[in-house]
């Protein structure tokens, strides 16, 4: 190849990389969104894409239809990849005046009618077909999920890929409040990832906008907050980052003897600490009543298990035989043609994406499947160590797709309804050398909790000798961790004085 041919293929190339870019996007938001919203999703592209339709919701799966040469035609789809200039083509309606392209639509419409109406009116013009083609009108903007916000932050920062990649991690772990619910060395045994780069990604996480976000425990958020505020040596973060037991307990006089301050101050500093926001997570949830719904069950059926996706929120698609019709009729403009094939073009990535996304979630189903055995004959005291770079490497994926994969998932089980991250866990070997899990392990915690006698309960050491007795060696410390996940208060708070 000359140098001109080779950097011409290489703009070619770069080209139409930057034209798939969003389109890449939208196929990672299908993947990561649960059933519940993924419908939603699609209608937005309902909304925005006249070429897109909607079938009756009496099948289990898109509609796959043979290309024709019409939409060969409309897509380019004829196995070359595009000229340079039509991809450029492509990526400059980006840069287009929406006034443009109002009139192309508008004039599409006029078309669309003509046609119709020749054609006999065998397919009436609806109230529905109607309103989608009012789309850029009637849009509708979407509020900005918490798991968006802080990811759109972490793409201007500078972090190497791995610390990327952990990222993605850490944001699917954050519960409802925006906090924490794995430490960085559980993130890198379940990613595999350097548990430099998972630390790196921790402390970026804990940088970014609404301040408190990514906290371990609510002591942490607070604080965060008020050093966001400059306040990082006031009264009131002395008390929270020193006295936090007795702030709970609303100690006042205690307060201001331990602190050398005034009652009326220490009221003060409290007062302030009563209008930060113990949950910044939520100001981001779209419904703080959300039902949980599983993507995915997995039941006994005689000998066998089986696995059924929940398609019911998923919307069948096809591309509209309308409008290939009329591209293939040759009367619409240039500026017509080009608009439908990109619509068109743009509905068919949609459908794959929505299709990959899953079998992607089927796949991961059955590797959990496969390795979590003992947990779905018998319950969570089977659960077995587990880290998505194992599944991973069975699926044929990067870790970072399984993790998208099981972000915001439930699956039904013959055991309870769960989240997917919940079945990757790290955990001990035990002196047998079978592996344990550490959700295992709180499990039998609790349980020795339930049993214990009330005037006398365990102590933190007193549990470590009992899981020893069970072949699990771990440290108090640990157990006092585990303890405090649980919400389960130290020996001397669960003492029964009478």
């Amino acid at each position: 190849m000359s140098a001109g041919g080779f950097s011409q293929d290489l703009r070619q190339r770069q080209t139409q990389s930057l034209v798939l870019a969003p389109q890449l996007r939208q196929s990672l938001k299908i993947l990561q969104v649960a059933a519940l919203d993924l419908r939603s999703v699609i209608q937005e592209e309902l909304q925005s894409n006249p070429t897109l339709e909607e079938l009756p919701m009496d099948g289990m799966s898109m509609e796959k239809e043979e290309p024709s040469k019409a939409d060969a035609d409309a897509t380019g789809d004829d196995g070359s990849a595009e000229a340079p200039h039509e991809a450029a083509a492509e990526q400059k309606r980006d840069e287009m005046d929406f006034s443009k392209e109002f009139e192309i639509l508008g004039k599409i419409d006029d078309d669309w009618r003509d046609y119709m109406a020749n054609a006999g009116g065998s397919q009436p013009f609806t109230a529905d077909d109607a309103e989608r083609r009012q789309h850029f009108f009637d849009s509708v903007a979407t509020e900005t999920s918490l798991q968006e916000h802080l990811m759109r932050q972490a793409e201007m920062t500078d972090l190497p890929p791995e610390a990327m990649a952990a990222m993605n991690h850490l944001v699917g772990s954050l519960d409802d409040r925006g906090f924490l619910t794995v430490s960085a060395p559980d993130v890198a045994l379940q990613t595999g990832l350097p548990l430099a780069a998972v630390q790196e990604a921790v402390g970026a996480l804990k940088s970014f906008e609404p301040p408190g976000i990514g906290a371990e425990n609510l002591a942490e958020c607070l604080l965060a907050q008020l050093a966001a505020r400059g306040r990082r040596e006031s009264l009131a973060s002395r008390i929270i980052r020193h006295y936090f037991e007795l702030l709970t307990r609303r100690r006042i006089p205690e307060l201001a003897r331990k602190l050398g301050a005034a009652s009326d101050d220490v009221q003060g500093a409290i007062e302030e600490i009563g209008k930060l926001d113990p949950a910044p997570g939520r100001r981001f949830a779209d419904d703080q009543n959300r039902v949980v719904v599983a993507d995915v069950t997995v039941e006994r059926d005689g000998s066998e298990w089986r696995i059924h996706l929940n398609n019911d929120y998923i919307p069948r698609l096809r591309i509209s035989s309308t409008y290939r019709d009329l591209i293939a009729k040759g009367t619409l403009s240039k500026d017509e043609r080009d608009y439908l094939r990109e619509r068109m073009r743009s509905g068919k990535f949609l459908i794959d994406s929505i299709e990959q996304r899953q079998r992607t979630i089927e796949r991961i189903t059955r590797e959990i499947l496969k390795a979590q055995a003992p947990f779905f004959e018998h319950g969570v005291s089977q659960l077995k160590p587990l880290t998505m770079t194992q599944i991973a490497e069975v699926v044929g994926v990067h870790e970072t797709t399984v993790s998208r994969a099981i972000a915001n998932k439930y699956i039904r089980t013959p055991h309870g309804v769960f989240e997917f991250k919940y079945f990757f866990t790290p955990g001990y070997q035990n002196d047998n050398g079978a592996s344990v899990s550490n959700t295992s392990v709180k499990e039998m915690i609790a349980d020795m909790v339930a049993a214990e006698d009330k005037a006398s309960p365990f102590s933190d050491q007193e549990l470590v000798a009992k899981l020893q007795e069970k072949g699990i060696n771990i440290a108090r410390r640990t157990v006092a961790k585990y303890r405090d996940e649980l919400g389960i208060l130290p020996s001397n708070l669960r003492r029964d004085y009478k």
